[in-house]
């Protein structure tokens, strides 16, 4: 059994299998078929090579390490943690093998399979990304759909108030007993002075003293 898989071929085949399948898997909201195929083409791989006396516990851990990386790459900004997971994992398929020069044909197989396949899921098959939808916010909040971040007062646009504090330039003024955060246009203003709204931007009300 161990001569069976660990021979090149099958060998070939085993890391085909899981690397489409983790591709496809990419592309359904939950764990489906396509993962536990690859998960499984993976187990058997590593069984294959612990038979063979070519593995160890380290190879596996290494193995381990790697997916988890892999997974934290959803969660950590860059591309460090994802960069080093792909890394440990394929150290870790070349420790497996006996012979490094067909464990490296057979790993360039398997991703070249994979890369075709990722591309005709999102080109041909105009598939999605959406495993990880529901880790990650897609939505927008949009003004077309009644979302504001603030409140534009252009109603007060050309009003008159006083104001409550002094404006460096920041400050508040009164409008219709209405205490209002506002900016004025040069600079200082007094306490009490006689001001008029000239612009309002957003959450920013620019006023200029009135003399």
């Amino acid at each position: 059994m161990a001569e069976i898989l660990t021979d090149p071929i099958v060998v070939t085949f085993l890391l085909t299998i899981a690397g489409v399948g983790f591709i496809v898997q990419l592309f359904s909201p939950k764990f489906g078929f396509a993962g536990f195929a690859g998960l499984i083409a993976l187990v058997i791989f590593f069984f294959g090579h612990f038979q063979a006396g070519s593995a160890g516990i380290g190879t596996l851990t290494l193995f381990v390490v790697g997916l988890l990386l892999i997974f934290s790459e959803i969660f950590l900004p860059g591309a460090v943690a994802g960069t080093l997971g792909i890394g440990a994992l394929i150290c870790s398929f070349f420790l497996a093998g006996e012979n490094p020069l067909q464990m490296g044909i057979s790993i360039l197989i398997a991703i070249i399979i994979s890369i075709i396949v990722f591309f005709l899921m999102i080109r041909v098959l105009g598939k999605k990304l959406v495993l990880f939808n529901k880790m990650v916010l897609f939505d927008t909040a949009k003004k077309e759909d009644g979302y504001v971040s603030n409140v534009n007062r252009t109603d007060l646009l050309g009003m008159e108030g006083k104001a409550l504090t002094i404006l460096r330039p920041a400050g508040t003024i009164v409008i219709n007993n209405e205490r209002i955060d506002v900016v004025s246009e040069g600079g200082f203003v007094e306490k009490n002075a006689k001001v008029k709204v000239i612009k309002v931007e957003g959450a920013r009300i620019v006023v200029r003293e009135v003399q």
